[in-house]
């Protein structure tokens, strides 16, 4: 099925980030759409994805992952100026017929995002 799936997992607990902010925008030029914003759910999944292929052309795109936050509402101190707060991951869709999974793995010190194989 094409389209974007996300699936996210705090290695640093070993849960899935049930919780985390993610949002995912298409760039065109100076403009940025928004196409789907929510939270984690249970699965480790964002469900407000579920109905985004119809909006997937061809283009750049970001995924915005609000990671500083997720860490400070789980109760993980975090330094004053923590290492990560947000990070944006931008990626290309070439092949709009193709699936893009997009797995996230994260801590409060580094990440690993990548197109899997969903």
């Amino acid at each position: 099925m094409p389209g974007i799936s996300i699936h996210v997992v705090d290695v640093s607990r070993g849960v899935m980030a049930q919780g985390l902010e993610v949002r995912i925008e298409r760039l065109a030029g100076n403009e940025r759409v928004l196409l789907a914003a929510g939270r984690i759910g249970p699965t480790g999944t964002l469900r407000e994805l579920d109905a985004l292929a119809a909006q997937c052309v061809a283009g750049v795109y970001e995924a915005t992952f609000e990671v500083g936050d997720y860490y400070r509402q789980a109760g993980i101190a975090l330094p004053a100026t923590p290492f990560l707060e947000t990070v944006p991951y931008r990626f290309g869709l070439d092949d709009v017929a193709q699936h893009y999974h997009l797995p996230f793995k994260m801590t409060p010190w580094g990440y690993s995002c990548f197109r899997g194989g969903a």
